[in-house]
């Protein structure tokens, strides 16, 4: 890729793709030199579909079907679909399905995801509840490659907002949210301009290896919006 071709993405969702909006919406403004190649689902119905059509991209679904072959046929067709598109990078956003070791290590270092926790803690699901009950007083996002072991992959970079006492699981998750839209995009467009690469195994911004993750502190920011 020259540094001056767009950077080719395709996008997985499972839901309603807010954050796939947010990317599709960065690349269309110019700030991330990409274009979003494909959008992916595995549901039929996903509201994010419509979004992604509404903005100018390509889309198709790849379902998963029961039955003890189901996964090895479904990462089949994904991985059909994925490379007819051509991508530099695979962008999982909301894509709520785990992918087996062997899918993750053919795309290794051009697969990133976010994570609505300031990993390495609440791998997995429910991570503002587990935030809430761990009694938590700071909480966000991290944007990271995919790696086989589930959400350990190299962190880039993540958000923080405070966590108030009167927060509700939906309150944090929305605020969290807000945060994925920015420093999502921002990550991309990184790679877009060719600062952000994968070797060795590890994140390497501006020709540094990553040791820890960049912060962006959203916490004044959002309190002022209390």
């Amino acid at each position: 890729m020259s540094p001056a071709a767009p950077l080719r993405l395709v996008i997985l969702i499972s839901g309603r793709g807010s954050n796939m909006t947010a990317i599709m919406r960065a690349c269309l403004a110019g700030e991330i030199n990409a274009q979003v190649a494909l959008v992916i689902a595995d549901r039929a119905g996903a509201a994010g579909l419509a979004s992604a059509r509404d903005l100018g991209a390509a889309t198709t679904t790849v379902t998963r079907d029961q039955g003890p072959a189901a996964q090895a046929d479904f990462e089949a067709r994904l991985a059909t679909a994925i490379d007819a598109a051509r991508p530099d990078v695979i962008a999982l956003a909301g894509f709520m399905r785990i992918l087996s070791p062997g899918f993750v290590a053919r795309y290794l270092g051009r697969m990133l995801n976010v994570h609505p926790s300031l990993l390495p803690a609440y791998r997995g699901l429910d991570t503002h509840r587990r935030a809430l009950e761990g009694g938590d007083s700071v909480h966000g996002a991290s944007v990271h490659y995919v790696t086989p072991e589930l959400d350990a992959g190299p962190v880039i970079l993540q958000s923080r907002v405070w966590v108030r006492p009167e927060d509700t699981e939906a309150a944090l998750a929305a605020r969290v949210l807000a945060t994925e839209h920015v420093i999502y995009p921002r990550v991309l467009s990184w790679l877009a301009q060719q600062r952000l690469r994968w070797h060795d195994g590890a994140a390497w911004l501006d020709g540094a290896r990553l040791t820890s993750p960049i912060v962006e502190d959203f916490r004044a920011a959002l309190a002022s919006t209390r």
